[in-house]
């Protein structure tokens, strides 16, 4: 895909977007959160530190989900009571934007049912409106294209920091929430309660030597 290529407003440095339909990016050199507008980028504000990771995944890592290659391109980082975790965005080889969550090393693969390009959240997949976020409780089932799925936890978490490109603007939020649901078939379902309607994403559980991954970073003490 053709990357596009802008400067930042900020400290001047050149900003490569390497999925064409990213929104939002980060500065590598000033750390500047930076969102496209039609003509040129926007500073919109500025990345602290980011916390300590002990993740493997990092920006520019590769895999395969589904015989469908992908590169990492962006992250968010959440906190909640019982520790954080990462979204990493993927940009795929067929031109699709998904998301990997990396919880504690469990593995979930799963993408927005309206693409990130419209911008849009639904109200409604398959006849089935998506419950408001008061709603939400432990063991409720719903079901989307054909699987049924079961609350299994419901978090309320902190925005901890964002790099990379994003398929929206998104950086600085409030406290969050999210309800994971599961399948009995490893099929897995995020709400998305960030903005003002929910979002569903759709995917699987994945086992971590099954995405292939590369250019993983290297630490101490982990193999």
């Amino acid at each position: 895909m053709t990357q596009r290529i802008a400067t930042c407003p900020n400290c001047g440095a050149k900003i490569i977007f390497k999925w064409s339909s990213s929104v939002q990016t980060v500065c590598e050199y000033c750390k500047s959160v930076l969102v496209r507008t039609d003509v040129d980028l926007k500073k919109v504000g500025q990345v602290a530190d980011l916390p300590p990771d002990i993740s493997p995944i990092q920006l520019n890592t590769e895999g395969n989900y589904r015989n469908n290659a992908f590169v990492v391109i962006g992250r968010i980082i959440y906190q909640y009571d019982q520790g954080g975790w990462n979204e990493w965005h993927l940009m795929m080889n067929d031109g699709t934007s998904g998301w990997l969550s990396d919880a504690q090393e469990e593995y979930a693969v799963s993408f927005p049912v309206v693409g990130p390009a419209t911008g849009t959240a639904i109200s409604s997949t398959a006849g089935q409106k998506l419950p408001a976020e008061s709603q939400l409780q432990i063991g409720q089932t719903y079901s989307w294209n054909g699987a049924t799925y079961t609350v299994s936890v419901i978090t309320q978490a902190h925005f901890r920091g964002v790099e990379g490109e994003l398929p929206f603007q998104y950086w600085n939020k409030d406290d969050v929430t999210f309800a994971d649901l599961r399948s009995s078939s490893r099929k897995f379902a995020t709400l998305d309660y960030s903005d003002t309607e929910p979002v569903l994403y759709l995917g699987d559980l994945v086992e971590f030597e099954d995405l292939k991954l590369k250019n993983l970073r290297q630490f101490e003490g982990w193999s």
